[in-house]
């Protein structure tokens, strides 16, 4: 089936856009959710004579992403899970759950936003894409631990982790000045 796209999809196309979709993709998701049109010739010139306001309505969407987007850049969220002694956890982090996490830290997320490939099952630390908008994305840290001390312990030591190699390249400098000592007073 042949659809005119009203706003950018991912993987798809751009506004304005002809393409061939499978009809249940267009039934199901695209018409309901007034992201396209039926490709026909009256649909077209409709297209055509909206395609000012659409652009600029999606224009001040997407302005309205980046600036939301710039605050949470950073943002890390810590989900408290129960798990096993090897780090499973018993149940999972869904994308309502990050979306939930996100929403406490008072931004506006619905779940769909989240894109979250498979449930998270284990302990740890995960970079998750919110898509704001078809245009603007933005990756937040979630953060799984069993508790709030173990989410602190485990970011101070991604923290050291991170400080360890510039203490490990200014060692070998430090090395070098006790040896090049060493050598002067031998030879005198």
């Amino acid at each position: 089936m042949e659809v005119i796209l009203l706003e950018r999809i991912e993987k798809l196309g751009q506004m304005g856009d002809v393409v061939n979709v499978k009809p249940g993709f267009a039934r199901n998701f695209l018409l309901p959710q007034k992201k396209a049109l039926r490709s026909s010739k009256e649909n077209l010139a409709f297209f055509e004579k909206q395609r000012a306001q659409l652009e600029a309505a999606n224009l001040k969407r997407r302005d309205e992403a980046q600036a939301v987007a710039a605050k949470m850049d950073g943002l890390s969220v810590l989900m408290v899970r129960q798990a096993g002694e090897s780090g499973q956890l018993y149940g999972s982090v869904s994308g309502k759950d990050v979306a939930d996490a996100i929403k406490a830290g008072g931004y506006t997320v619905e779940r769909r936003q989240v894109n979250l490939d498979n449930p998270i099952k284990t302990l740890g630390s995960y970079a998750v894409r919110v898509s704001l908008h078809p245009e603007v994305a933005v990756t937040v840290t979630v953060n799984v631990a069993r508790s709030q001390e173990e989410a602190e312990r485990a970011a101070a030591a991604a923290a050291a982790a991170n400080a360890a190699p510039v203490e490990a390249e200014e060692a070998p400098a430090e090395v070098e000045d006790v040896v090049e000592e060493a050598e002067e007073a031998a030879q005198e």
